[in-house]
């Protein structure tokens, strides 16, 4: 997984980078370092690119601009996290497919099982995400979630009783994917 590590490294060198730009960043705006002294100049040359958008979105929305180090550094962690997760996720992918396409016809509709259950899967986290806002069934955004996912909530709730106010047929349905369906299916396609 070369690949992996270098995007790990780039991510921690970014990191490194955006912290010593927030420390700067701070030693100035504490006046631990002149500003107007050559130092002080040579480092607001050089830390004031990177700070310049986030202080002028920060202005924008009515915050404090200098706590852009602070968002710097955060982004850069966000970011960070994303891009390698997106990245293994990616390299997974590559190998789980090859995987399936070298077992042939059974490897692949092991595969397509495989992701339909996944899909089923976010849209009952989605399906649930939404209903701690209020969002229910006849939310635009919320619709593709509730028809994924009503074939196996509906029935469940006939059998399922709320715990006090909680409803738990997500969270039943869930592990009934996870724990009987994926794996019956999985055996299925072998």
């Amino acid at each position: 997984m070369m690949v992996l590590d270098v995007v790990r490294a780039l991510a921690f060198l970014v990191f490194v980078y955006c912290a010593l730009v927030s420390l700067a960043s701070w030693a100035i705006r504490t006046g631990r370092i002149n500003q107007f002294s050559s130092i002080g100049q040579t480092v607001r040359r050089i830390i004031d690119p990177p700070l310049r958008p986030i202080e002028h979105w920060l202005v924008k929305r009515g915050a404090n601009p200098q706590g852009a180090g602070w968002w710097l550094l955060g982004i850069s962690v966000v970011a960070g996290i994303i891009v390698v997760t997106m990245t293994e996720w990616i390299l997974v992918q590559t190998v789980r497919i090859a995987s399936a396409g070298s077992r042939g016809p059974g490897g692949v509709m092991q595969l397509v099982v495989y992701y339909a259950v996944q899909l089923v899967t976010i849209a009952l986290i989605v399906r649930v995400i939404g209903s701690w806002f209020g969002k229910g069934p006849d939310t635009g955004w919320m619709r593709p979630a509730y028809f994924l996912t009503d074939w196996i909530v509906r029935p469940l709730r006939r059998i399922v009783p709320n715990v006090g106010m909680i409803d738990i047929t997500p969270l039943v349905a869930y592990f009934l994917l996870q724990w009987l369906v994926l794996p019956l299916l999985m055996r299925l396609f072998q």
